[in-house]
């Protein structure tokens, strides 16, 4: 089942450090003044953190649910996905790995015991 922009946000608002905000009538989340979560105007497209090295793997093994940043973006660790094309685990365990990339290592693995992920699930 397709997730909606608010049941991303509402997942994100559950991560420790996590905040809204919004920037030039778009919504986004940050730790800090990192940004690891933003959507389109629209509500239809997330772009997140994600690790420049597997982003082309990414959207090449699912290009009708991911794509490239902008231009002006490929510098960032960012990749955009289609949210009617994400299930609920999907976008969850997208959202914690660009969370993960704005934080401590510790604070992540506090966080992964937390939620009783073991290296295994991982």
């Amino acid at each position: 089942m397709a997730v909606t922009m608010e049941d991303v946000c509402e997942f994100a608002e559950t991560l420790p450090r996590a905040y809204q905000a919004i920037v030039r009538g778009r919504v986004k989340y940050r730790v800090g003044r990192i940004v690891f979560l933003s959507f389109a105007k629209d509500g239809s497209v997330m772009g997140f953190g994600f690790p420049k090295d597997w982003r082309a793997a990414l959207v090449e093994n699912e290009p009708e649910k991911f794509s490239m940043p902008s231009e002006s973006d490929m510098r960032y660790s960012w990749v955009h996905a289609r949210l009617d094309a994400l299930d609920h685990e999907e976008m969850c365990d997208l959202i914690e790995n660009a969370w993960a990339l704005c934080v401590s290592k510790r604070e992540s693995e506090e966080y992964a015991t937390s939620r009783g992920y073991t290296a295994d699930s991982q």
